[in-house]
């Protein structure tokens, strides 16, 4: 085999998540191509920003706060991607010297821990949510960005937020019962 033919190997097989993180990582994955788009559309909308303000003296009201919103909610399904994809943090130096039984329990106390942790995170997810979603007098209403274009991005963004951490929660509670499930 050669050089180039194991680096496409290698690279192919970095960008599918581990087997642990069943049909759900499967899903994640293929669903990270969206938010690669939303990168690319961040950037076109910045460029037209770009040329419509310093070209045309003509500045848009929607493209810094579109920008924001797309970026924004990219990050947050990046910590959903990563867990898929193994990719998460974890200290390494110490990972790496442990035998294949150890690095098993250790697998399954991290993502029961950070299980654990998506949830409580999820819960307090749900008090901001919450308020962002509903008047004081409880009707339905995103909270909005409070400026000119005024769009409900900062509420939509505390929504995906939620929904995200929930499915990590999922994500990291498949993570533990496969990597328990394995000898």
């Amino acid at each position: 085999m050669t050089e180039a033919s194991e680096t496409s190997e290698r690279d192919e097989r970095e960008q599918k998540p581990i087997p642990e993180a069943g049909f759900l990582g499967r899903w994640v994955a293929r669903t990270g191509n969206v938010f690669a788009v939303a990168i690319i559309l961040s950037a076109l909308a910045l460029i037209y920003e770009v040329i419509m303000r310093y070209g045309f003296n003509a500045p848009t009201s929607w493209a810094h706060e579109t920008v924001i919103f797309l970026t924004a909610i990219t990050f947050v399904y990046g910590g959903l991607y990563g867990v898929a994809m193994n990719k998460h943090i974890r200290v390494v130096l110490i990972y790496d010297m442990l035998s294949p039984k150890l690095r098993r329990i250790f697998n399954i106390v991290i993502s029961l821990a950070c299980a654990i942790a998506s949830m409580l995170f999820s819960w307090a997810g749900w008090l901001v949510v919450q308020r962002a979603i509903f008047t004081p007098a409880g009707d339905f209403r995103l909270e909005t960005s409070g400026s000119a274009w005024d769009p409900p991005t900062p509420g939509l963004l505390k929504l995906a937020l939620l929904g995200i951490l929930i499915v990590m929660s999922v994500q990291f509670l498949i993570l533990t019962f496969n990597y328990l499930r394995r000898k």
